[in-house]
């Protein structure tokens, strides 16, 4: 669009200019079309606003209709989510904490405290000041040889090639800028992912995309030598995601560039989807043993690996493996059955997967009665966008969260939800190098940065007025929430807690 606006911008000018020669009447245009054109020009070549800058003229309608949006909804009904995956409340507090704004909101409590779901957290009047350092953890047990000092908030695995190259630098440069880490995705580890220097976390899907053979299967050599690059910190072993659990990924023939052909090694024109299963193992003994390979030929990083909880008797036989094999991975993420992706069957997305509280209370929970929990870290994918959220999920028993919808929408995603289609009005969710260019880099990744930090800011603030000084001391009974109109029940109530080695007392819970 932005190369069409320039076209019909030489040519409208060139006719009226004609026209106003033979016919002086017609000059009565120039009072509209100049300005258009300039306002047009103005917004192709500003550097902030990818929606303008692809769509220099139409895109001014939306914020348009933006500005008068408030006066609107006095006479019509919106929906909490406003037709769109993040609640519109939500969406705004991102975009503020994005462009460094005031992120408060006026009038008052926007959600019924009475309804069915209402959530909150129980405060101390005796609130406390948490220091800076109780918001970073540690990650990597006995067996890792180069611990990663993590931010308790980072960037969710999201893919280059379902992200633009633009998005990929954006969010790696605001990890660098922030001192947070960055999720790959499945798609391999790009030039893109480094080009910043920001932290990364190399994931490791079925298609093994960035250490692949001919065949498809994995290549230790081409792992060894990429994993030895200095800004990757960990490496993520993809067992599945909660948008499509036990189904693999989809990166459709429209978003395959020559470029995304070298990286994953893959056919141009086709379709990229991932095996829903690995082919390096096919136990939960191989996958410890996988984890063990890839420390050893990573030089001794942490290793981890990501799943959605489907049958708690698979998660269990991990955990028994566990215990079998002496083999611990480092951490372990969590994604829940909420968790976002741009391309996924209708039934997978919506109806497979644990949601994420239940996944990760399993998880936490069978760790605790195994044993484990203090030889591994556990991450929470799903959803997470705001201090509350990141509060909720330690209370269930993370020690770092992941987030990916907040990190797009501080990337200026608007949710037009066209990224499966490739024309991603952003620049956010595309490979089409005219919408990409609208994503300016520089300008993005000091936004993710500051969402980054602001998010954090208010997560501390919300461990403080509990009445805490460390996150690591959230626990359960901090957060309530009310399940019917009479009844209000706590996260203690909702997940009973297991004693560390119960399970291996021969105690199991009802």
């Amino acid at each position: 669009m932005r190369r069409v606006f320039f076209i019909v911008s030489f040519f409208a000018t060139v006719l009226m200019t004609a026209l106003a020669w033979f016919v002086p009447w017609t000059s009565v245009f120039f009072v509209v079309l100049v300005p258009l054109v300039g306002v047009g020009l103005h917004n192709a070549f500003q550097r902030k606003k990818a929606v303008l800058r692809n769509f220099p003229v139409l895109g001014l309608l939306r914020y348009v209709f933006e500005a008068i949006r408030p006066e609107i909804q006095q006479y019509f009904v919106e929906s909490e989510t406003d037709g769109a995956p993040v609640p519109r409340e939500t969406r705004s507090v991102i975009y503020q904490r994005a462009k460094h704004q005031n992120d408060t909101l006026p009038f008052g409590t926007q959600r019924n405290v009475y309804e069915e779901g209402y959530e909150w957290i129980a405060h101390s009047l005796a609130p406390q000041e948490p220091d800076a350092s109780t918001l970073r953890l540690v990650v990597g047990g006995a067996q890792c040889a180069h611990p990663y000092s993590a931010s308790l908030f980072n960037v969710s695995a999201m893919s280059y090639g379902a992200l633009s190259r633009n998005a990929v630098r954006a969010l790696n440069g605001g990890a660098k800028i922030g001192g947070f880490y960055h999720n790959t995705g499945e798609g391999g580890l790009s030039e893109h992912h480094l080009s910043e220097g920001g932290d990364v976390v190399w994931q490791i899907g079925t298609g093994y995309f960035g250490c692949r053979d001919a065949s498809g299967g994995f290549d230790p050599e081409l792992f060894r030598q990429k994993s030895a690059h200095a800004s990757v910190k960990m490496i993520e072993i993809k067992l599945s995601q909660g948008a499509k659990p036990s189904h693999g990924g989809i990166l459709p023939a429209a978003k395959v560039t020559e470029e995304i052909v070298r990286i994953r090694n893959v056919p141009l024109g086709q379709d990229v989807i991932s095996p829903p299963v690995h082919r390096a193992f096919s136990t939960p003994l191989g996958l410890l043993n996988f984890v063990k390979t890839l420390r050893e030929l990573s030089g001794g990083k942490p290793i981890g690996f990501k799943l959605c909880v489907g049958q708690p008797a698979d998660f269990v036989a991990i955990c028994r493996a566990m215990i079998e094999s002496g083999i611990r991975p480092d951490f372990i993420t969590v994604d829940g059955g909420e968790g976002g992706t741009g391309a996924a069957p209708l039934e997978f997305s919506n109806s497979v997967g644990a949601p994420l509280e239940e996944g990760l209370t399993l998880v936490h929970d069978c760790l605790r009665g195994f044993g484990l929990r203090r030889d591994i870290r556990v991450i929470a994918s799903g959803k997470v966008m705001t201090g509350f959220h990141l509060f909720s999920r330690l209370s269930l028993g993370a020690d770092l969260c992941n987030s990916a919808r907040g990190m797009m929408l501080a990337l200026g995603c608007i949710q037009a939800r066209r990224c499966n289609t490739n024309r991603c009005p952003t620049g956010v969710a595309t490979t089409d190098e005219e919408l990409m260019q609208g994503l300016d880099p520089a300008d993005k990744k000091v936004r993710v940065a500051n969402y980054q930090r602001s998010t954090l800011h208010a997560f501390r603030d919300l461990v403080g007025a509990a009445g805490l000084q460390d996150p690591q001391e959230i626990i359960r009974s901090h957060v309530h929430r009310r399940v019917s109109l009479e009844r209000v029940r706590t996260y203690a109530d909702l997940f009973p807690d297991v004693e560390e080695g119960a399970f291996l007392r021969g105690e199991v819970p009802e």
